[in-house]
C-alpha cells in the first residue's frame, strides 16, 4: 500500500488569517460595516484557523499549531467581544479593546522570533502583523489616527498570508518545484 500524501493545512490557515484581515481593514477603512467581519471571525478566520492548527498539530508543526489555533482564537475572541458589545452586556471601550491587542501584540513578536527560523515571506508576514498591532494598540490609547494607518499595513500583511498559501499551493501542484519564492531564513 502506498504512502498517503498529507495535504497542507497551513493553505487553509493562511486563506481564513488572510481572507479575516482584509475584510476587518475594509470595515477599519470604512468601506464595510461590521456584519461581513463578524462572520468571517467566526466562520473562516476562527473556525477554519482552529482546524488548520489542529491539523499542523498532527503533523508535528509547534509553530503552525500555536499560530493557527492562537489566530483563530484571536478572531473568535473579538467576535465574542463585539456581540457581548452589541447585546450591551457590557460597553465596550477603546482602552478594552486596546488592552486585548497589547496582548496579541506580545503574543505576535514571540511568533516573529520564531519566524525568523522559517523563510522571508514568513517573517514579512509576522512583521507587518506586529507593526499592524502596534499601529492599533497606539489608535486605541491615543489618536484613532494610528487605526487608519493600520489599516494599510495589514492589508499587506494579509496579501503575505495569501503569497505564502498560493506558493504552498503553486508548490503541490508542480510536483515540488518551486513556483512561487519565500526566501531564506534570516537564522539557521
Amino acid at each position: 500500500m502506498a504512502d498517503q500524501k498529507n495535504a497542507s493545512p497551513a493553505v487553509v490557515g493562511l486563506a481564513g488569517f488572510g481572507l479575516t484581515t482584509l475584510i476587518l481593514q475594509f470595515h477599519n477603512l470604512g468601506l464595510c460595516g461590521l456584519g461581513p467581519v463578524l462572520a468571517m471571525a467566526f466562520a473562516f478566520g476562527g473556525l477554519a484557523q482552529l482546524i488548520a492548527g489542529f491539523q499542523e498539530q498532527k503533523m508535528g508543526n509547534s509553530f503552525g499549531y500555536c499560530a493557527f489555533t492562537g489566530y483563530g482564537s484571536f478572531w473568535i475572541g473579538l467576535g465574542i467581544i463585539w456581540l457581548l458589545n452589541h447585546f450591551e452586556i457590557y460597553k465596550l471601550s477603546n482602552t478594552d479593546v486596546g488592552c486585548y491587542l497589547i496582548a496579541w501584540t506580545l503574543f505576535t513578536f514571540v511568533l516573529l522570533i520564531g519566524a525568523l527560523r522559517i523563510h522571508m515571506a514568513m517573517i514579512s508576514t509576522f512583521a507587518l502583523l506586529l507593526l499592524g498591532f502596534i499601529l492599533l494598540d497606539m489608535g486605541h490609547f491615543g489618536d484613532s489616527a494610528w487605526n487608519f494607518r493600520a489599516a494599510f499595513v495589514l492589508i499587506l500583511c494579509a496579501f503575505n498570508a495569501w503569497y505564502m498559501m498560493a506558493a504552498t499551493i503553486y508548490k503541490d501542484l508542480a510536483g515540488g518545484r518551486d513556483i512561487l519564492p519565500v526566501g531564506k531564513p534570516l537564522i539557521k
